[in-house]
C-alpha cells in the first residue's frame, strides 16, 4: 500500500504533541486521516506499547482542543507490512474554529490544512469560520479572548443578590454550552475592548476642549463611570419662585440615564468605533455606531417599539434593574422634556444614531421675554388665536414693530403662525 501526504493525509512516525495541531487543521478544513508510525516518506515504522499510545492520544484530543472535538475523532488498529500501527481519521467539525486550548482563538492555536502542512490560519479566516459557525450576532459569536475576569460584573450580580456562577453565565449567553466565552462574556468583562469617549467643549462648537476622557472595562463599569462625568457638567441652577427656591439640572437626569443606557445597549459592536459623547453650553449629543435594526422604522423608535439589536446584553441589564422594560427609554426621554420649550432630536443614518438633549437652563435664559413680549402673550387670555393688528393695538407700535415681537415669540417657540400674508394669525403653543 503505497500512501503519500497531502491536504487530508498525514504521517507521524512517533506520537508528538503536534498531532493536536493537525487534528484541528482537518476539523477546520475538510477533514483527514493521520497515521502514526509512519514517516514523512511513507515507510512503516510501527508503533510500539500501542495501546499506551492510544491512551495518551484520546486524552490529549480531548484535553487539548477547543470545542470539543472528540465526536469527530476515530482511531483503529492497522496492520502495515505486518507492523501495528495507528489511524485517526477526523472528520470537519461543525463548530470551526477548533484551537489549541492552552493558545487560544488566535493564528497560534487555530490551525488549518493548506497542501500536505498544517499551517496558522490568519485572523481574518478565523473570523469568517467564526461567522459561519455562530451566525451574524455579534453577541453569540465565539470572543477571541478567553482570558477574561468579571469583577465589575460580579459585583453588580452580587449587589442585586444574583447568583454569577459558570451555568448562570451559560444562561445568559456569556458562555457557550462548549464553556467558551461569547462575545457577549467580552462586553462585560473587564478586558472589554470597546470604549466611551466623552468631551467638554467650550461654547457650541467643536473647537476648545474643556475636558476629554475616554472609558475602558465592562460595559457596567463604564455605564456608572461616565454617568459620574456627565454628572459633574449637569450644573444645578436656582431660581425663586414666591418664597421657594427651585433647583433645576441643565439636562434631566432620567433624560441622561436612559440616552447613555439607550446608547450603550443598542450599539453595534461589531465595529470597534467608541461610542462618542459631547457636551457643549447648550446641549448634550450622544452618538453611537449603527442605525436602526432591520424591520424597525424612526416612527417606531419615537412611539417606543424597541427591538433590540443585542437582546441578551439588554437581559442582562435587565435582571439587573438597569432597565425597566424593553422600549421604555425614548419615551422617558421626551417626556422628561414636557413643559420645557425645547425637545430631545433623535437623528439616525445607515450607520449611526444620535440623540441632542437640550441644555433647559440655558434655553430657558435666552427664552426670557421682554415686556412687549409679555403684554403679547396676554392677548391669548381673551382669544384663542391673534393677528398683527391686535399686537399693534394693544402695545400702541407701529406694524413693523408688531411683526418683530411676533417673530421672537415665534423664535422662542412661544407661539406658531397659521395662514400667509393678511390671513396670518397665530396661536399659543402650550407645552
Amino acid at each position: 500500500m503505497i500512501l503519500n501526504e497531502n491536504t487530508v493525509t498525514e504521517f507521524k512516525r512517533d506520537y508528538t504533541t503536534d498531532i493536536n495541531k493537525t487534528v484541528v487543521a482537518f476539523a477546520n478544513t475538510n477533514g483527514g486521516t493521520l497515521y502514526i508510525g509512519v514517516s514523512d516518506n511513507g515507510e512503516i515504522y510501527g508503533v510500539a506499547d500501542i495501546d499506551v499510545v492510544l491512551l495518551r492520544l484520546g486524552n490529549a484530543i480531548r484535553d487539548s482542543i477547543k470545542p470539543d472535538v472528540t465526536l469527530f475523532v476515530e482511531y483503529e488498529r492497522e496492520i502495515m507490512n505486518g507492523k501495528p500501527i495507528i489511524k485517526v481519521s477526523v472528520q470537519k467539525g461543525v463548530s470551526c474554529p477548533y484551537y489549541l486550548s492552552n493558545k487560544g482563538i488566535r493564528p497560534e492555536g487555530v490551525y488549518v490544512r493548506q497542501d500536505a502542512s498544517s499551517v496558522p490560519a490568519s485572523n481574518t479566516v478565523i473570523l469568517r469560520m467564526i461567522k459561519e459557525t455562530d451566525g451574524e450576532s455579534y453577541e453569540d459569536i465565539r470572543s477571541l479572548n478567553q482570558e477574561m475576569t468579571f469583577i465589575k460584573t460580579e459585583n453588580e450580580f452580587e449587589t442585586q443578590k444574583i447568583q454569577f456562577g459558570v451555568n448562570q453565565q451559560k444562561k445568559l449567553g456569556m458562555m457557550n454550552t462548549d464553556g467558551i466565552y461569547t462575545n457577549l462574556g467580552l462586553l462585560l468583562s473587564d478586558q472589554c475592548v470597546h470604549t466611551i469617549k466623552t468631551a467638554m467643549f467650550e461654547g457650541t462648537d467643536k473647537i476648545f476642549f474643556k475636558d476629554r476622557r475616554e472609558f475602558t472595562g465592562s460595559l457596567l463599569k463604564q455605564l456608572g463611570d461616565v454617568y459620574e462625568f456627565i454628572n459633574l457638567y449637569n450644573r444645578n441652577r436656582s431660581e425663586i419662585e414666591g418664597l421657594r427656591r427651585i433647583d433645576k439640572r441643565d439636562y434631566p437626569p432620567e433624560a441622561v440615564r436612559e440616552t447613555l443606557i439607550n446608547a450603550i445597549i443598542h450599539r453595534d459592536y461589531s465595529f470597534s468605533d467608541s461610542t462618542l459623547i459631547s457636551i457643549f453650553d447648550d446641549r448634550m449629543e450622544f452618538v453611537s455606531i449603527g442605525g436602526l435594526v432591520r424591520g424597525i422604522s424612526y416612527n417606531d423608535i419615537m412611539l417606543g417599539i424597541s427591538v433590540a439589536r443585542n437582546k441578551k446584553l439588554a437581559d442582562v441589564f435587565y435582571r439587573l434593574s438597569l432597565i425597566e422594560a424593553y422600549g421604555t427609554g425614548m419615551p422617558k426621554i421626551i417626556r422628561s422634556y414636557n413643559g420645557y420649550p425645547v425637545k430631545p432630536l433623535v437623528e439616525v443614518t445607515d450607520n449611526a444614531f444620535k440623540i441632542t438633549l437640550p441644555n433647559i437652563n440655558e434655553a430657558l435664559q435666552k427664552n426670557v421675554l421682554d415686556e412687549n413680549e409679555l403684554l403679547t402673550l396676554e392677548l391669548f387670555k381673551n382669544q384663542d388665536c391673534i393677528a398683527r393688528k391686535d399686537v399693534e393695538a394693544a402695545l400702541g407700535v407701529s406694524q413693523s414693530m408688531a411683526g418683530r415681537v411676533l417673530g421672537r415669540l415665534a423664535e422662542k417657540n412661544e407661539i406658531r403662525s397659521v395662514g400667509n400674508g393678511k390671513k396670518t394669525r397665530y396661536t399659543r403653543i402650550k407645552y
